[in-house]
């Protein structure tokens, strides 16, 4: 849960800085949807027993990369020559997410019904089934994520003004832009690959630290949202297991607080 916990909290924070939006979260870029498709296509191609007897961490390295170098050549791609709105990479990252979710229906409608069983298992895991191995590797990628993040909140501070703004202060925009996509890519990749995707966790915990705080500097931010993370996490499956008796799932009630708050928020922007 700290784990997933910091890596969630930790791309939300970065993503909205890169974005200029407090709604949006690395969920909308289709980063969730590519590594269901990985892991379908994985299925389809080489069957259940690949993804069933190949090394975790193994695995999981493909999936990071794949995820990392999307997200780079998606930025190069549309932003490489000039400096075209970061919306744009928003919108695009929409349609490839709705290609890779509707790539990902197609094959799993083509699969043996054996194999779709064991490829919802590995697509829906929770917190109680997750893999030692694979929970130190995640762990050791987070801890170097989170101290690269450190490194770059002074910059992240600039770049949350705005492009014309960071480069008038001699900041690298499209560098630290880079530099925080890759940083997403991992983190985003580790959570989904230990638990399944937990849509809303990231915007509420995101949103709520700059609101305790009273602050933007990431300094103060990435702490508070990844505190609150863990929290919600570790009290969320405290409530799963002492009111509801374990008969549903953690991200469930995650997704729907936080979907709630999501309205909220949407309500009260156009008024500021």
């Amino acid at each position: 849960m700290v784990v997933v916990g910091v890596a969630v909290a930790c791309s939300s924070v970065l993503f909205q800085t890169v974005t200029g939006n407090r709604i949006l979260t690395p969920g909308i870029m289709g980063f969730d949807r590519l590594f269901v498709l990985i892991q379908t296509l994985i299925v389809y191609v080489f069957g259940a027993l690949t993804l069933t007897t190949t090394d975790p961490r193994l695995l999981f390295a493909g999936q990071t990369a794949v995820m990392v170098i999307f997200s780079l050549a998606l930025y190069r791609w549309l932003f490489g020559r000039d400096g075209r709105d970061l919306y744009v990479l928003v919108l695009a990252g929409v349609v490839f997410g709705t290609l890779f979710g509707s790539l990902s229906s197609l094959a799993q409608r083509l699969i043996n019904p054996n194999d779709f069983v064991v490829l919802q298992d590995s697509l829906f895991a929770g917190f109680n089934q997750v893999d030692p191995g694979l929970l130190a590797f995640s762990a050791v990628l987070v801890a170097a994520m989170a101290v690269w993040t450190a490194r770059l909140s002074a910059r992240l501070d600039v770049v949350a003004l705005g492009r014309d703004t960071a480069l008038n202060l001699g900041v690298n925009h499209a560098s630290v832009v880079n530099q925080a996509l890759v940083v997403i890519a991992v983190m985003v990749s580790v959570a989904t690959a230990l638990v399944g995707p937990v849509t809303f966790l990231g915007l509420l915990v995101a949103n709520l630290a700059r609101q305790l705080t009273g602050t933007f500097r990431h300094r103060t931010v990435l702490p508070a949202a990844t505190l609150l993370s863990v929290i919600v996490l570790v009290g969320g499956q405290a409530v799963l297991e002492q009111v509801f008796g374990m008969n549903t799932a953690l991200s469930v009630i995650i997704n729907f607080v936080g979907g709630a708050y999501f309205i909220a928020l949407l309500i009260r922007e156009p008024r500021r």
